[in-house]
């Protein structure tokens, strides 16, 4: 039954029902039933007119006279699950409902309640039915703020941190957005302890198993949604209930709830005020969103609502549309460049067009030799006198610093006396399409531009002044001596037609990506610089790959995650690693042969494959390989 609606022990505190006197006689345990609605009779078969979760209401006037009549009338209401009876004293029943009758809604658990004064029924059906109705009002506001808050994000291209936070802010609840191989992409732990809620993050988002695109796992209290586009997943998007504690409700039961339990051991009797804030009437209208989409439950009640679900579906909705959206705050000619370029990568614009409009740029493509080169900094550059490796300065140095590369990149150009289009190709990268007069020049213009870039980056350091541009002056200093460089230039293969420009652009912007590591001081990065390892590191983020890893490894993993003490992962590795020399991987992770056998077996079990069938030992050193390029990422 839907969480929306009010429970027993909610409809006991309204003020109607308070006029009465109530007096909780049996069954407390069931004060927690929600009312689905309010049913008034005085008939003993009434149970054959009920549908469950009815509040029923009698004054008893047309009840069994004989103690078996009232133990059968108790049974019916209890098997088709209504959620209380309530028995107005003074027509049948004078001092107290019968023994008999407690007796029998206490063993059923059913909560039996007396009103000691006489009042209007409909007093009270109207006050619940109201809270109701007016719960349900706030279930349809609360998904049009969803559906508006998403959709907003959705206009402006907000990226997936915003929209993640704005998934906590409007739950109250942590939320994860994770890639395909379990690792963090963005999250918002909703106020609680960032650490713990990332702590050993992969072994505990590989237990979380709910079954369809949008689940529940009771297990572990994560409700999880797949996050993809155009038939293409690349990740999930997690939101913890319970979160801990109690959400914004406006529905908490007072502690003055002004009723008596007779059933309670101390017997105390309440007071019949009005709670601090209330009026008259039902309760209904103190029930607001107040900014969360949560609503009136308390966590730890169940399954998450309705509204809940919407929420992390929608969401996701904005995190895959986000992904097609790019937004670019750059001058009007650097935009066109990176128009031009993007097209040229994604075959979003026909080539003649991309052709004709670089050439009223001063940019002639046709008939040219294309080469791509994609500029980048180090993983570990320092961006600032005492700053961390690979940490900005501030919220403006990321941008600031990709500004500055884009500036160097161009002048390289100039100084190094070549044409192409020149642009930021993402957060953290600058590409070129170098475009040559014939193929005899490759070489020598990629030494050159590379050379000019060392050059314009050196002259550029001591220009920079201290602050506030001392961040991104940080990155133009000169590598240490004996040091790499402190970036990296990439260059794709070769093409002669524009049409294949695009394939070198994404060759260079992959080469760069997996030679970030790499600590040899090349001038210019080529694709065989980069092994095997390294054209899975230039896949890593592909959904595909990701995929293959879960397919040959998932059972392993999962298994590690269970049982990391008996390093599994470790055993294959070095199995593979030694190439599938038995004797020699036992003795590189120090166990005996009979011990190595017993877990080699051991991962055939649970990988359902023949660690001696040299295929499947190759893809799963693939995956492997795949893996720790993710996890390095």
């Amino acid at each position: 039954m839907s969480p929306v609606f009010p429970t027993v022990r909610e409809v006991l505190a309204l003020v109607p029902v308070r006029h009465g006197a109530p007096r909780l006689v049996a069954g407390d345990a069931g004060l927690d039933r929600p009312v689905r609605w309010v049913h008034a009779a005085e008939v003993p078969d009434i149970a054959t007119l009920l549908g469950g979760g009815e509040l029923v209401l009698t004054t008893g006037i047309g009840l069994p006279a004989d103690d078996a009549g009232l133990r059968a009338f108790i049974g019916d209401l209890a098997d088709v699950g209504v959620s209380g009876l309530v028995v107005e004293l003074g027509r049948r029943y004078v001092s107290g409902v019968p023994r008999v009758m407690a007796a029998a809604a206490e063993r059923r658990g059913l909560p039996l309640v007396e009103l000691r004064r006489a009042i209007p029924f409909v007093r009270i059906t109207e006050a619940v039915h109201a809270l109701i109705v007016d719960a349900q009002l706030t279930e349809l506001r609360a998904t049009e703020e969803i559906h508006q808050r998403f959709t907003e994000l959705s206009v402006e291209g907000a990226d997936a941190a915003e929209v993640v936070r704005q998934a906590a802010d409007l739950s109250g609840c942590p939320v994860v957005l994770e890639n395909l191989s379990r690792q963090v992409l963005a999250y918002d732990p909703a106020g609680q302890s960032a650490e713990l809620l990332l702590e050993r993050w992969e072994q505990h988002s590989r237990r979380i198993r709910p079954g369809g695109r949008t689940a529940y796992d009771p297990d572990s209290g994560w409700l999880v949604t797949t996050v993809g586009a155009r038939g293409q997943d690349w990740g999930r998007l997690l939101l913890r209930w319970p979160a801990g504690g109690e959400l914004t409700t406006g529905r908490a039961l007072p502690a003055d709830d002004g009723f008596e339990s007779r059933a309670a051991p101390t017997g105390a009797v309440r007071t019949d005020a009005a709670p601090a804030g209330r009026t008259d009437g039902d309760r209904g209208g103190d029930v607001a969103l107040a900014g969360r989409i949560a609503g009136p439950y308390a966590v730890g009640s169940g399954a998450p609502p309705t509204r809940l679900t919407i929420l992390v579906e929608r969401a996701a909705s904005t995190l895959a549309l986000g992904r097609l959206i790019r937004r670019d705050a750059e001058g009007l000619e650097r935009q066109i460049h990176r128009t031009l370029l993007t097209a040229l990568i994604d075959h979003s614009r026909p080539v003649d067009e991309v052709a004709l409009r670089a050439k009223a740029l001063g940019v002639p493509l046709d008939r040219r030799h294309l080469v791509g080169v994609v500029v980048r900094y180090r993983a570990d550059e320092p961006v600032g006198e005492g700053a961390a490796p690979g940490v900005d300065a501030g919220p403006e140095a990321g941008p600031a610093r990709l500004r500055d590369l884009a500036e160097a990149v161009g002048h390289a150009l100039l100084e190094a006396k070549l044409t192409g289009l020149t642009s930021a190709v993402d957060d953290h990268a600058v590409g070129a399409l170098l475009a040559l007069p014939d193929p005899a020049a490759e070489e020598k213009a990629l030494a050159a531009f590379a050379a000019a870039l060392r050059r314009v980056r050196l002259d550029a350091a001591p220009a920079r002044p201290p602050a506030p541009r001392s961040p991104v002056g940080g990155t133009f200093r000169p590598a240490a001596a004996g040091g790499p460089a402190a970036v990296i230039v990439a260059a794709g293969s070769s093409v002669s037609s524009l049409r294949e420009a695009g394939r070198s652009l994404v060759e260079a912007r992959q080469i760069a990506q997996a030679a970030r590591r790499d600590r040899r001081d090349l001038l210019i990065f080529r694709l065989p610089h980069v092994g095997l390892a390294g054209l899975l590191h230039l896949l890593r983020d592909e959904p595909r790959v990701q995929t293959f890893v879960e397919r040959e490894l998932g059972a392993l993993l999962a298994y590690h995650a269970q049982h990391p003490r008996e390093q599994l992962l470790g055993t294959l590795r070095a199995y593979l690693e030694s190439g599938r020399n038995k004797s020699a991987a036992a003795a590189a992770v120090h166990l005996s042969r009979p011990a190595f056998y017993e877990r080699l077996a051991r991962i055939g079990r649970i990988l359902d494959v023949d660690l001696d069938s040299v295929d499947a030992c190759l893809s799963l050193h693939v995956a492997l390989l795949a893996l720790d390029a993710v996890r390095r990422s």
